[in-house]
């Protein structure tokens, strides 16, 4: 059973940092990509970043320079440090893992957690 943990969420102030974990567990296939994505009241689920099974990184550019993503093979997890946070960066942020088997893809969602800024 497939399993993603996520944690780390919660209430800040602007200016203030938050670090979010999301840990995978019960995935046989081979992971290709890790990452974040948000959904604020009223909006679309958007891109936050991704990274690679190569430590490729993408990120949006509303987070370019304040958000570090970053991952840990073996423990199949991914992280996402965010500085400099602003009340736009408030929503739930979902964890996302993209893995392969042959040409077969699989994506597997987390549950979401609030991140909360306050002005």
């Amino acid at each position: 059973q497939v399993q993603l943990v996520e944690s780390g969420g919660g209430l800040v102030q602007a200016g203030g940092s938050l670090r979010l974990s999301c840990a995978a567990s019960g995935i046989i296939f081979r992971i290709v990509a890790m990452g974040w994505y948000r959904q604020a009241p009223g909006k679309a689920r958007e891109l936050v970043a991704t990274i690679t099974s190569d430590g490729s990184t993408i990120y949006a550019d509303s987070v370019k320079g304040r958000f570090t993503i970053s991952r840990d093979n073996a423990k199949n997890t991914v992280y996402l440090q965010m500085n400099s946070l602003n009340p736009e960066d408030t929503a739930v942020y979902y964890c996302k893992i993209r893995a392969i088997r042959g040409s077969f893809e699989y994506v597997y969602w987390g549950q979401g957690t609030q991140v909360t800024v306050s002005s």
